[in-house]
């Protein structure tokens, strides 16, 4: 019976390229149907699948996901990094409009809880190792803003497999083994292995650049995992004599051609610019406004004259909105918390 609507979801994911995960998206969109079948029914298969392609296309399926979900394909870590952009890029405004929902530097942990916003089971460890690109020590309560915290944590993020060989790569350079053998981690990128960062205290620590080229070159060739762009990297290293591991990683952080390859967020200069979603935010600010406006006596003549918000509806999955209900109740303790850090 679940055929042709099967058949017509796996149609829409081909639509926006996703050819290479189509099985993941299947799965997942029938296990959400058979869990929510009883308030499906009355909803309507075929609405189901419709929406729950449709979010997936627009990148809105990631929303209050488990991590091993988010992170199970590339285009839901370029969408969970988009989404986490164009919900909390107003953090990183030095003032502005909007100055008074706005901070301008917050701490890893800080930063942890606004991605627990979107993805309540979201790993401290990665957090923690995106901060340390920026901050380059294990100073974990020291203050980022928000454009370094996020260029810093798409590249571990999104290249979180890499990076786990690479660090492996680095240790046997630094040790003058052969690192032929490349690692390529085979579980999931928030359960890797404990490995001792690299130290890169002293200056004048770090591997020849060229010969980290090689090893980097072998990697990308032969891993399944995402890795940036080798001729992007060859130019970054051709540059310098030597490198370090936190070096490299920064030198991703802030390399352009990368961000625009990976193709979630914008470039720097663009950071805090998003027309569509100002214009929801004046939509918002012009409701409540009006709200505030009107009081308890505002008879019904001038409740019809209050602004209306006439904005597109995003379509998600059935399983975000089920559990966007249970994070109301639960989510309390983490905006005290942020909420405290910002006074």
């Amino acid at each position: 019976l679940l055929a042709p609507y099967i058949l017509t979801s796996v149609f829409c994911c081909l639509l926006f390229a996703a050819q290479r995960h189509v099985l993941t998206y299947m799965e997942d969109a029938v296990s959400q149907l058979l869990e929510n079948r009883e308030d499906i029914s009355q909803y309507g298969i075929a609405r189901f699948f419709t929406e729950y392609f449709n979010s997936v296309r627009q990148g809105t399926h990631i929303l209050f996901r488990e991590f091993s979900f988010v992170q199970a394909t590339p285009h839901n870590r370029a969408s969970f990094l988009r989404t986490f952009w164009r919900c909390f890029r107003t953090v990183g405004k030095n003032g502005g409009k909007y100055s008074s929902i706005c901070c301008y530097l917050l701490t890893a942990q800080e930063y942890h809880c606004l991605l627990q916003l979107l993805c309540p089971d979201f790993p401290m460890e990665l957090t923690q190792k995106a901060a340390r690109i920026v901050l380059m020590d294990d100073a974990m309560d020291c203050l980022m803003s928000f454009s370094d915290f996020l260029f810093a944590f798409q590249i571990q993020f999104y290249y979180s497999e890499f990076l786990e060989s690479v660090a492996a790569i680095y240790q046997d350079l630094l040790a003058g083994k052969n690192p032929n053998t490349v690692i390529v981690p085979t579980s999931s990128s928030g359960q890797h292995r404990q490995r001792q960062p690299p130290n890169d205290c002293n200056p004048l620590e770090g591997v020849e650049a060229s010969l980290f080229y090689q090893c980097l070159e072998s990697l990308c060739d032969r891993s399944k995992y995402s890795c940036p762009p080798s001729a992007l990297v060859k130019e970054m290293l051709s540059s310098v004599q030597r490198m370090t591991f936190y070096g490299f990683l920064m030198a991703l952080a802030k390399d352009q051609g990368i961000n625009r390859a990976l193709g979630a967020l914008p470039d720097k200069g663009d950071l805090f610019l998003d027309p569509a979603m100002d214009q929801e935010l004046e939509k918002l600010v012009a409701q409540v406004s009006g709200l505030s406006v009107s009081g308890p006596a505002s008879s019904s003549a001038d409740t019809a004259n209050m602004p209306v918000r006439n904005s597109p509806r995003i379509n998600s999955p059935w399983k975000p909105l089920h559990h966007r209900r249970k994070m109301d109740a639960e989510s309390e303790g983490s905006n005290e918390e942020t909420d405290s850090s910002e006074n």
